[in-house]
């Protein structure tokens, strides 16, 4: 089931169009990788979801009905501009937002001690914001947009500027997050976090979805045909087993064996080529090479450059 869904969405300020006929599904409890190059259009779609802004056309759902301005309490949105006040009390700040999101005094002192101490940073609380590092700044910010337990949540770049310790434990807890029944959408550059946490994403380029899906599909759908296959037995024969639909892309001695990368010029069931090694060597691994969602990224949005420069 769906908990949010932007359907046919436009929105065009003077003569610039952010989004055209742009369309996405977030299943619940789930993470949704929203992607795209600089100036696609990410931040004006997740504007008109905080209800920032309004589209010009199309149709927003909520939890199974159209998106109504009440629905903003459901919403937590954290923003790459991080947006705190700097020379307001970090504790004052966070009560403050709570209560703008509709928690009682008493809940909201409840869950700052919880998350404030959860990230070590308890102690800070009479601090004024402008006195904490840009990292402790970064965690204030994720209490607040966490603490009254939106149903949906919205990162933008959360771990921008955050060295590998603090990145993990963020992570960890937007994991955290999914499982205790929240939806999360992820914008970000990091294609690597995407493969570690999004189960769907949509890229977004030049106003428009390029692709939308599960991320193993989509994985699954650019495969390249690739495979590494490690065995035992002399690597000089291989070329000699192997017909014109098979190239050897690589291949190189090991510790006790040796690995070679094969790519198929033809569809055709890995286990043909397994027939034809089994004969000659031992196969201790056959795995198929799948390809990151990096490199995805980068040769969808040249694609779609390449067809722009050629109109």
């Amino acid at each position: 089931m769906e908990l949010f869904a932007a359907r046919n969405v436009t929105k065009q300020y003077s003569n610039h169009i952010a989004l055209n006929d742009v369309t996405v599904s977030i299943p619940e409890h789930s993470i949704y990788g929203l992607l795209g190059p600089n100036g696609a259009g990410k931040t004006t779609l997740i504007r008109i979801i905080n209800q920032i802004m309004a589209p010009d056309s199309g149709e927003l759902l909520f939890n199974g009905r159209k998106l109504k301005s009440s629905d903003i309490q459901h919403i937590g949105y954290m923003p790459e501009e991080r947006g705190l006040y700097k020379k307001m009390k970090v504790g004052e700040q966070a009560i403050y937002m709570g209560r703008l999101k509709g928690l009682s005094r008493a809940d909201t002192l409840k869950r700052v001690k919880y998350w404030f101490e959860k990230f070590e940073i308890y102690d800070w609380l009479d601090k004024k914001v402008e006195e904490l590092s840009k990292g402790m700044q970064q965690k204030v910010q994720f209490i607040i947009t966490v603490l009254h337990e939106p149903m949906l949540l919205i990162f933008d770049e959360p771990f921008s500027g955050f060295d590998p310790i603090n990145t993990n434990l963020l992570k960890n807890e937007v994991i955290n997050l999914k499982k205790r029944g929240a939806t999360i959408i992820f914008s970000t550059h990091n294609m690597g976090s995407v493969e570690e946490l999004c189960d769907h994403i949509t890229l977004i380029d030049n106003a428009k979805s390029i692709i939308s899906g599960a991320v193993h599909e989509i994985r699954q759908k650019f495969k390249p045909g690739i495979y590494e296959i490690h065995f035992e037995g002399a690597p000089q024969k291989l070329d000699s087993f192997l017909s014109s639909d098979y190239e050897i892309m690589d291949m190189k001695e090991t510790g006790g064996g040796c690995m070679a990368r094969i790519k198929m010029h033809k569809a055709s069931a890995n286990n043909e080529l397994l027939k034809i090694l089994m004969p000659h060597y031992h196969i201790t691994s056959f795995t198929e090479l799948l390809p990151g969602m990096n490199d995805i990224f980068i040769d969808l949005v040249n694609e779609k450059k390449g067809e722009k420069d050629e109109k």
